[in-house]
Parts: C-alpha cells; structure tokens; sequence
C-alpha cells in the first residue's frame, strides 16, 4: 500500500476515495488470507484512509481535499456496495475498523460524520453486512461515541423525516444484532433527567413494538459474545436491560415533570399515548429477565455473572428520588395523580429488583438493596422486597411470550449459586404482607428447586402496573 499514494495525488478527491477503496479490499483479503494471528492493519494503510477518504491532511502545509454533497452521496454508495460485494465477514469487519475505529486523533470527527451517513443510508438502502459491522462497532467503542451515532440515526428517522419511521423499523428482521446494540445506545442516549433527553414517542413505539415481538431480541449481543469477565466500563451494556427497567420506573414521573411544557405547545403525549406504551414495556422486560435462567443456566453461569450491575443502581434510586421530590413540589396537578405516578414508579422498580433477582439477573445481597434504597419513600411492594426472600406466585395470566426456549424442564441451578441469591433460600419462609397482596408459596418437595419452570409465572411480588 505504500507506493499507492503517489498514484493517488493527481486524481480527483472521488476517484482517489474509490481506489483507495479498491486497494484496501485487495489488501485485507491478502492479510486474512496469509496471516497466522488475527490480522492487523498497518498505520501506513490507516494513514491513506484519513488522507484520501477522510481528508485529514498529511500535514499542516497540505490543504485539505474536500467533496461535495454530490460526491460525497456517490463515495456512500461506493462503499455500500463495496460491503455488499464482499462476501467474507471477516475481512468486511477489518475494512470496517480500517475505515472507522476511532483513533484519538483530528480524523475522528471526520470518521463519524461518514459513519453516521453510511449507517443511516445502509438502514435507508437495505445494507445488513454495513449493519453487522455497525453492530460490531458499537460493541467495541467508547460509549460516548455510540450515543453520537444513536443520535444521529433517531434525528434521521425519527425527526427529520416525517414517515421515516417504518424504514428503521424493518431493521428489525434485517439485523437484529444491529436492533440490539441500538437499543442500548438509544437507552444509554435518553435517560429520563430532563426533556431534551425523553425519548421520541415514534422511537418509544418502535422499540416497544420490537420486544414485544421477540423479547429475546435484547440478549442478542450477550448470546452471540464470548464471556470475559466484565465488561470495559467505557462500552455500552452488553444487553440495554438496565437503560429499558430506567425507562419504566422513570417514566410516570418524568412524563408528569414535561407534562406542563408538552400541553403548553399543544401536546397531551405525556399523559395520553406513552403511558400504555410504558406498561407493555414494563411487561416486556420482566419477560426478558424470565428467559434467563435456562440461558445462564446453559452457559454454567447462574449465580456467577449478572447482567444488571450492582453500580447502576445507586444513580437509579438517586434520579428517582430526585423526580419525587420534584413530583411533590409541582402545584400542576392533584395530589392524588401525583402520589398515583409515584407509587407506580415505586411498583415498577420492586417488580424490577424481585424478578431480576429472581431469574439471575442481579446479584446482590438484601441488606445492599436496603442500604440503596433507604431513601426512597415506603412503598408495600418495594418493602416485601426488601425483606423478605422471593416467592413464587404461578397463577397469573399474562401475554404469550414471541420466544419459548425448549430446555425449560432442565434445573435452574446445577451448581452453587450467589450465597445471598434470592432464588435459594436456605429456609422457605412466609414474609408479613399486606391485605392487598396475595402470598402463594410454591409448592415443592425440595426448597432449592422450583416444581415448575420459570417460565410459567412471575416471581411474587407482581402486580401488573398499568
């Protein structure tokens, strides 16, 4: 690749770009193809890309190449059907990181730009090999980055183009993968702490619909990635669980909190239509934590590795306790609606905590969650979680799940599990409940092991919150 450079000087910035383009296709399929450790590629190749596709010059003296829109539209298209055209992953995803792997350098605001048009053309177009690089891309880079081309791609479907919206939502069956690591990034990008950062009700209907569909839809990435141990705090959550239960509980509270500036420019949203959007979400995601046990089970790490850590939750309980406090203040609305959002927030994150417990989701032990949500008011569902050890309630009728995993006869756990794990208590007991509540024990010869699947109820307490 070193002597292509010369060549490259006397084109235009678009046929330098295309055979450039060219070249680093021919080279990474050399590479793979000889290389006896995973291929790497040289600095000198990652220094053409920058000069020629992303046109950071070489150095200072060097005036910088620029495209028209025109061009720039054309060098898209070249490149989606350079990814169409390969049909090996493995260099597909190498000339992927060639071209857009961040470097800690001037090209990076560059490399996102062209990531952001391509991803957002690849969905626009049908590209899945664009897509399952993306997907891989997201994986492996800072989280900041990942929300950035979120962004982007919910400002392009979701914003700017009125009807736009069916076009994201087709990715669903085209790269589910893709659908996943998006979710996350979605999730992580809106967090609920103030307007600007709730999310879109087209997106909000999307993503609903899309786990609704296949809740299994959200473990894709955990399913399809080697366990490492942790992982790197700067990346995206290997599942969007945790940004999907913040959703939930936060939503009664923070649609009431926008609820004044929505019906100031004529807008009832807040109220109306996302309220039933939540609780099917809500229903969702519990279903999601009930497909757990037999797939950690199956990967022998029941009990070892948990999904939701312990460290997010502290912020979660602190916004929480921030919007009550907001909640209480608010002179908008009734006291009675007020205390009606709050306790469904409260409902939402101990149906949370207990199923997540309950399926190997989180890891933890009672007297932590006592210590983190201490400064939440009392509320009868979160207290029963609190306090007493997790039983089970099999009778109540919910929504057929889209997935049903065929090993759902096999033990929950064949080997030790978390000493304080509240799926095996040491000694059945009865907690004290409330008149409101139903307590059912489950019925089983042998205290370590449920008479029936998981997946044929929800762990007590539940209590569907609409």
């Amino acid at each position: 690749m070193g002597d292509i450079r010369q060549s490259l000087l006397p084109r235009d910035v678009l046929s330098a770009a295309k055979e450039l383009l060219y070249h680093l296709d021919i080279y990474i399929c050399n590479l793979v193809q000889s290389a006896r450790q995973p291929p790497q590629v040289d600095s000198k190749t990652l220094e053409l890309v920058e000069e020629f596709i992303l046109h950071s010059p070489k150095d200072r003296n060097t005036p910088a190449r620029r495209m028209s829109a025109l061009q720039e539209l054309q060098l898209l298209e070249i490149m989606c059907s350079c990814f169409q055209e390969q049909s090996r992953d493995t260099v597909r995803q190498l000339m992927f990181s060639a071209l857009f792997s961040l470097q800690g350098n001037q090209a990076d605001e560059s490399r996102m730009g062209l990531l952001g048009k391509l991803v957002s053309m690849a969905i626009a177009v049908g590209r899945v090999p664009i897509l399952e690089c993306a997907a891989t891309w997201l994986q492996r880079t800072h989280r900041v980055y990942c929300v950035r081309l979120a962004q982007v791609l919910v400002d392009d479907y979701c914003s700017m183009v009125p009807g736009s919206v069916p076009t994201l939502q087709n990715i669903h069956s085209a790269s589910p993968r893709f659908c996943c690591q998006f979710i996350t990034a979605v999730t992580t990008l809106y967090d609920l702490t103030s307007e600007e950062l709730t999310p879109p009700l087209e997106l909000l209907q999307m993503i609903v619909s899309w786990i609704q569909d296949d809740p299994r839809l959200v473990l894709i990435t955990f399913l399809n990635t080697p366990i490492s141990g942790s992982q790197p705090i700067s990346s995206l959550d290997v599942t969007p669980l945790w940004g999907l239960v913040r959703w939930c509980v936060k939503a009664p509270l923070a649609y009431r909190r926008d609820k004044k500036q929505a019906l100031t420019n004529g807008s009832t949203e807040s109220e109306l239509e996302v309220g039933p959007l939540f609780s099917t979400l809500h229903l969702s995601v519990l279903q999601v934590f009930m497909l757990l046990p037999n797939i950690l089970n199956e990967k022998g790490l029941f009990g070892r590795l948990a999904l939701l850590q312990m460290d997010s939750l502290p912020t979660l309980t602190s916004d929480l306790s921030r919007l009550l406090d907001q909640a209480d203040k608010h002179t908008h609305t009734s006291s009675a609606d007020t205390h009606a959002a709050s306790q469904l927030a409260l409902d939402r994150l101990a149906q949370a905590l207990q199923v997540a417990m309950a399926n190997g989701a989180l890891l933890c032990s009672r007297d932590d969650l006592r210590n983190i949500c201490s400064r939440l008011p009392h509320n009868n569902l979160l207290q029963l979680v609190l306090s007493g050890p997790v039983m089970y309630y099999n009778n109540i009728h919910t929504p057929p799940l889209a997935f049903s995993p065929h090993a759902a006869h096999s033990p929950i756990a064949s080997h030790p599990a978390h000493p304080t794990h509240p799926t095996h208590p040491t000694h059945p007991t009865h907690p004290t409940h409330t008149p409101h509540t139903p307590l059912a024990t489950h019925p089983s010869s042998h205290p370590q092991y449920p008479a029936q699947p998981f997946m044929t109820g929800i762990p007590f307490p539940f209590r569907p919150s609409h």
